[in-house]
Protein backbone atom coordinates (compact mmCIF):
# COMPACT_ATOMS: atom_id res chain seq x y z
CA UNK A 1 0.00 0.00 0.00
CA UNK A 2 2.56 2.64 1.16
CA UNK A 3 4.94 1.50 -2.11
CA UNK A 4 1.81 2.44 -4.53
CA UNK A 5 1.22 5.92 -2.51
CA UNK A 6 4.91 6.69 -3.10
CA UNK A 7 4.87 5.26 -6.42
CA UNK A 8 1.81 7.56 -7.57
CA UNK A 9 2.93 10.92 -5.77
CA UNK A 10 6.16 10.55 -7.53
CA UNK A 11 4.57 9.65 -10.84
CA UNK A 12 2.98 13.56 -10.80
CA UNK A 13 6.94 14.00 -11.52
CA UNK A 14 5.64 13.69 -14.76
CA UNK A 15 1.84 15.06 -15.05
CA UNK A 16 0.93 16.10 -12.21
CA UNK A 17 -3.17 15.56 -11.63
CA UNK A 18 -5.40 16.11 -8.66
CA UNK A 19 -4.17 16.58 -4.96
CA UNK A 20 -1.42 15.02 -5.43
CA UNK A 21 -0.25 16.85 -8.44
CA UNK A 22 -0.73 20.03 -6.51
CA UNK A 23 1.79 19.11 -3.97
CA UNK A 24 4.42 17.64 -6.35
CA UNK A 25 4.18 21.10 -8.23
CA UNK A 26 4.61 23.06 -4.56
CA UNK A 27 7.37 20.82 -4.24
CA UNK A 28 8.99 21.30 -8.01
CA UNK A 29 8.86 24.95 -7.40
CA UNK A 30 10.81 25.25 -4.25
CA UNK A 31 12.70 22.04 -5.16
CA UNK A 32 14.23 23.00 -9.08
CA UNK A 33 15.09 26.53 -7.62
CA UNK A 34 19.05 25.93 -7.04
CA UNK A 35 19.33 24.28 -10.48
CA UNK A 36 17.88 26.89 -12.15
CA UNK A 37 19.11 29.67 -10.78
CA UNK A 38 22.41 28.14 -11.35
CA UNK A 39 21.91 26.90 -14.74
CA UNK A 40 20.11 30.05 -15.90
CA UNK A 41 23.51 31.92 -14.58
CA UNK A 42 25.20 29.77 -16.98
CA UNK A 43 23.47 31.82 -20.00
CA UNK A 44 23.52 35.45 -20.81
CA UNK A 45 20.56 37.71 -21.54
CA UNK A 46 19.69 40.51 -22.68
CA UNK A 47 16.16 43.37 -22.89
CA UNK A 48 13.24 42.45 -24.36
CA UNK A 49 13.89 38.83 -25.23
CA UNK A 50 11.00 36.13 -26.04
CA UNK A 51 11.45 32.77 -23.93
CA UNK A 52 9.94 29.41 -23.90
CA UNK A 53 9.87 26.82 -20.95
CA UNK A 54 8.73 23.78 -22.02
CA UNK A 55 7.13 21.83 -19.29
CA UNK A 56 6.81 24.47 -17.25
CA UNK A 57 5.50 22.82 -14.13
CA UNK A 58 4.16 25.19 -11.09
CA UNK A 59 5.21 28.55 -13.26
CA UNK A 60 8.25 29.40 -11.31
CA UNK A 61 11.12 29.57 -14.08
CA UNK A 62 8.53 31.98 -16.18
CA UNK A 63 9.20 34.33 -13.05
CA UNK A 64 12.91 33.96 -13.23
CA UNK A 65 13.13 33.95 -16.29
CA UNK A 66 11.34 37.42 -16.58
CA UNK A 67 13.61 38.94 -14.06
CA UNK A 68 16.52 38.49 -16.67
CA UNK A 69 15.52 40.56 -18.89
CA UNK A 70 13.37 43.79 -19.20
CA UNK A 71 10.72 44.15 -21.15
CA UNK A 72 10.80 40.25 -21.90
CA UNK A 73 8.22 38.17 -23.25
CA UNK A 74 8.12 34.48 -21.41
CA UNK A 75 6.02 31.82 -22.91
CA UNK A 76 4.98 28.35 -20.49
CA UNK A 77 3.55 25.13 -21.94
CA UNK A 78 3.36 21.92 -20.16
CA UNK A 79 1.17 19.19 -20.94
CA UNK A 80 -0.72 18.92 -17.30
CA UNK A 81 -4.02 20.97 -17.03
CA UNK A 82 -2.93 20.76 -13.37
CA UNK A 83 0.61 22.44 -13.85
CA UNK A 84 -1.62 25.21 -16.40
CA UNK A 85 -3.42 26.42 -13.36
CA UNK A 86 -0.52 26.70 -11.18
CA UNK A 87 1.80 28.58 -13.57
CA UNK A 88 -1.09 31.07 -13.76
CA UNK A 89 -1.62 31.66 -10.64
CA UNK A 90 1.83 31.86 -9.68
CA UNK A 91 2.41 34.76 -12.59
CA UNK A 92 -1.36 36.39 -12.26
CA UNK A 93 0.23 39.69 -12.15
CA UNK A 94 1.61 39.66 -15.71
CA UNK A 95 -0.55 36.98 -17.20
CA UNK A 96 -1.67 37.65 -20.47
CA UNK A 97 0.72 40.75 -20.71
CA UNK A 98 4.64 39.43 -20.47
CA UNK A 99 3.85 36.06 -19.38
CA UNK A 100 1.80 33.29 -21.86
CA UNK A 101 0.62 30.01 -20.94
CA UNK A 102 -0.39 27.10 -22.24
CA UNK A 103 -1.34 23.54 -22.57
CA UNK A 104 0.51 21.15 -25.19
CA UNK A 105 3.50 19.06 -25.30
CA UNK A 106 6.86 19.30 -26.62
CA UNK A 107 6.41 17.07 -29.70
CA UNK A 108 4.32 19.47 -31.03
CA UNK A 109 5.18 22.67 -30.13
CA UNK A 110 1.86 25.59 -30.99
CA UNK A 111 4.71 28.44 -31.86
CA UNK A 112 5.89 29.75 -35.21
CA UNK A 113 8.71 29.07 -36.40
CA UNK A 114 12.16 31.52 -34.93
CA UNK A 115 9.95 32.66 -32.49
CA UNK A 116 12.33 32.54 -29.36
CA UNK A 117 15.79 33.69 -28.05
CA UNK A 118 16.24 31.31 -25.81
CA UNK A 119 14.38 28.11 -24.74
CA UNK A 120 15.04 26.40 -21.42
CA UNK A 121 13.83 22.88 -19.86
CA UNK A 122 13.90 22.13 -16.22
CA UNK A 123 14.34 18.26 -15.06
CA UNK A 124 11.46 17.84 -17.72
CA UNK A 125 13.66 15.94 -21.14
CA UNK A 126 13.33 12.93 -18.59
CA UNK A 127 9.30 12.57 -19.90
CA UNK A 128 9.65 13.54 -23.69
CA UNK A 129 8.10 11.36 -25.95
CA UNK A 130 10.54 10.78 -29.06
CA UNK A 131 13.15 13.19 -27.94
CA UNK A 132 14.88 13.01 -30.82
CA UNK A 133 12.07 14.84 -32.71
CA UNK A 134 11.03 17.30 -29.60
CA UNK A 135 14.41 18.17 -29.83
CA UNK A 136 13.73 18.73 -33.71
CA UNK A 137 10.86 21.23 -32.96
CA UNK A 138 13.06 23.20 -29.69
CA UNK A 139 15.01 23.75 -32.82
CA UNK A 140 12.15 25.13 -35.32
CA UNK A 141 10.83 27.59 -32.73
CA UNK A 142 14.39 29.04 -32.02
CA UNK A 143 15.57 32.12 -34.18
CA UNK A 144 19.00 31.51 -35.72
CA UNK A 145 21.82 31.87 -33.25
CA UNK A 146 19.03 31.26 -30.03
CA UNK A 147 20.08 29.17 -27.29
CA UNK A 148 18.83 26.42 -25.60
CA UNK A 149 18.75 24.91 -22.23
CA UNK A 150 18.66 21.86 -20.46
CA UNK A 151 18.80 21.60 -16.74
CA UNK A 152 18.51 18.35 -15.38
CA UNK A 153 19.92 16.33 -12.21
CA UNK A 154 22.44 13.72 -12.79
CA UNK A 155 20.64 9.90 -12.93
CA UNK A 156 22.06 6.71 -13.36
CA UNK A 157 20.37 4.08 -15.92
CA UNK A 158 19.48 1.62 -13.53
CA UNK A 159 18.06 4.92 -11.15
CA UNK A 160 15.37 3.80 -8.81
CA UNK A 161 13.53 6.96 -10.28
CA UNK A 162 13.19 5.08 -13.55
CA UNK A 163 11.85 2.38 -11.90
CA UNK A 164 9.18 4.79 -9.64
CA UNK A 165 8.08 7.38 -12.07
CA UNK A 166 5.77 5.83 -14.66
CA UNK A 167 7.13 6.74 -18.43
CA UNK A 168 10.64 8.26 -17.69
CA UNK A 169 13.69 7.59 -19.11
CA UNK A 170 17.13 8.31 -17.91
CA UNK A 171 19.55 10.21 -19.92
CA UNK A 172 23.25 10.79 -19.15
CA UNK A 173 23.85 14.79 -19.50
CA UNK A 174 26.87 12.92 -22.74
CA UNK A 175 24.07 11.81 -24.58
CA UNK A 176 21.63 14.52 -24.29
CA UNK A 177 24.66 16.24 -25.44
CA UNK A 178 25.36 14.22 -28.23
CA UNK A 179 21.83 14.70 -29.26
CA UNK A 180 22.02 18.04 -29.73
CA UNK A 181 24.67 17.72 -32.01
CA UNK A 182 22.75 15.22 -34.15
CA UNK A 183 19.80 17.56 -34.27
CA UNK A 184 21.87 20.41 -35.79
CA UNK A 185 23.11 22.68 -32.95
CA UNK A 186 25.86 23.91 -32.32
CA UNK A 187 28.38 24.95 -29.61
CA UNK A 188 27.34 22.41 -27.20
CA UNK A 189 28.23 22.58 -23.95
CA UNK A 190 27.92 20.82 -20.63
CA UNK A 191 28.34 22.10 -17.51
CA UNK A 192 28.34 20.00 -14.43
CA UNK A 193 27.99 21.15 -10.62
CA UNK A 194 28.80 18.96 -8.04
CA UNK A 195 26.33 16.62 -6.68
CA UNK A 196 24.31 16.09 -9.34
CA UNK A 197 23.64 19.07 -11.18
CA UNK A 198 24.36 19.50 -15.61
CA UNK A 199 23.57 22.18 -17.60
CA UNK A 200 23.40 21.48 -21.39
CA UNK A 201 23.65 24.78 -23.50
CA UNK A 202 23.11 24.47 -27.63
CA UNK A 203 23.37 27.33 -30.26
CA UNK A 204 20.47 27.03 -33.38
CA UNK A 205 22.95 27.76 -36.13
CA UNK A 206 22.47 30.99 -38.26
CA UNK A 207 22.89 29.49 -41.22
CA UNK A 208 20.29 26.31 -40.70
CA UNK A 209 20.31 22.85 -42.99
Amino acid sequence: MAKNIFKSFFTNCAHPKGRMGRIMLRFMNFGHAPLTNWGLGLVSFHDQMTMLDIGCGGGATLRRLLKRSQDAKVYGIDISEESVAKAKKINEDVLDKQVFITQGSAEKLPYDDEMFDVVTAVETVYFWPNLPHCLQEVRRVLKPGGRFVIMVEVLEKDSIWTNVVEGMTAYTPEELQMMLADTKFIQTELHRKKPTYATITAIRPLVCE
